[in-house]
């Protein structure tokens, strides 16, 4: 072996010995951590996870009453929701978050960034916002009787919703709303497909479609096909016992929520100049998930024609005050499918899930 072969043969296996360390590192699962022994002087409930896993992991502690910096709220919740990023923050996966959520044990052991309440106090270069003034939004740790949110990422809750209601929206609802006229750009007239039209976002993308004018073809299963065609939907189709991706029909844009179909399966039922959006995906394989999809959404959309986009909702207050303007005037409707009790965060993690719920799956703080 020349002196250049043993050198390149020395580089591979430090290179080999590298990646495997890392991976490692990276998928490591610390065993969960004790909760506080001191009782804090102004305590609240909220649920926690202390190391990665199952819902079986969450648990209810009692810590300190957050307080809010000078552009942030307090906020005493009345009802938050359970979304697909709860469940990957609190079983750590895919492990390629990891390296911002915490290495072994999670940085932030709360959990939860949907929420509707009243504000309980405001920092004091907040203006916009009082004491009292019931509103909806995102922060941290909304799983729990108390947040602190940034005054950006909350509006005021319209008079005609519930707390419950308030609570299903930011998330799913901004998700809807800028795959469709964002990404999409979706105009008046124009056939949308929504693959996954039952769930959360599903729910909220048939009534935001049709309030753009689109006409709308709703994708799901066999449980949520009145549901979707009480909601708007022009037409409906059962996946479960025909394949949306070798019909005829051609459309001017897809949302996708589900990612269960190849990439060239879509662009199959995509007229020419079609957009297709992923913005959800059922994978929950531990090393990339989800991101998978996404990442080969980008690569492919570099060599095609048709308009391929993978997005993650951006969390600004315009939009949210779009929704909330869409929610008063009736346009848009949560569609809430159970709820569950704070002490009951657990369940309603794992019911959401099983991909099963039609609708928002809340959680009550009251």
């Amino acid at each position: 072996m020349t002196t250049t072969s043993k050198v390149l043969s020395g580089v591979l296996v430090v290179i080999v010995l590298a990646a495997t360390s890392l991976a490692v590192a990276i998928s490591h699962t610390s065993a969960c951590g004790p909760a506080p022994t001191l009782a804090p002087a102004q305590p609240m409930r909220a649920a926690v996870h202390r190391c990665y896993g199952s819902p079986d992991v969450v648990r209810i502690e009692t810590l300190a009453k957050p307080i809010p910096s000078d552009h942030e709220l307090l906020i005493r919740v009345h009802a938050s929701s359970v979304n697909p990023y709860d469940w990957h923050m609190m079983s750590g996966e895919p492990y390629l978050l990891r390296p911002s959520s915490g290495w072994g044990a999670p940085l932030d052991v709360s959990l939860g960034k949907d929420f509707a309440g009243t504000v309980e106090a405001v920092g004091k270069l907040v203006t916009r916002f009082k004491p009292g003034d019931e509103v909806f939004g995102l922060g941290s740790g909304a799983f729990a009787q108390y947040l602190r949110s940034p005054d950006s990422t909350v509006v005021m809750k319209p008079a005609n919703l519930t707390f419950d209601e308030a609570a299903a929206v930011p998330i799913a609802g901004l998700t809807a709303l800028q795959g469709l006229r964002d990404q999409g750009q979706l105009r008046s007239g124009q056939k949308v497909l929504i693959n996954g039209a039952g769930g959360g976002v599903g729910t909220f993308a048939v009534q935001v479609a049709k309030a753009l004018g689109a006409e709308v073809t709703a994708v799901t299963n066999s449980g949520s096909l009145e549901l979707v065609r009480s909601i708007g939907a022009d037409h409906v189709i059962d996946y479960t016992h025909e394949d949306f991706t070798l019909r005829p029909e051609k459309y001017n844009l897809i949302l996708d929520l589900a990612g269960n179909h190849p990439l060239s399966a879509y662009r199959r039922v995509l007229t020419p100049d079609g957009t297709y959006v992923i913005a959800g995906d059922i994978s929950k394989g531990s090393w990339t998930g989800p991101v998978a999809s996404l990442g080969k959404t980008l690569v492919v959309a570099k060599f095609v024609k048709q308009k391929l986009v993978a997005f993650i909702a951006d969390i600004n207050q315009a939009d949210l005050a779009t929704l909330a303007d869409m929610l008063q005037t009736g346009k848009v409707k949560p569609v809430i499918d159970r709820r569950y009790p704070l002490e009951q965060i657990a369940a309603a993690i794992r019911y959401q899930e099983t991909g099963h719920a039609r609708g928002k799956v809340v959680v009550t703080v009251d």
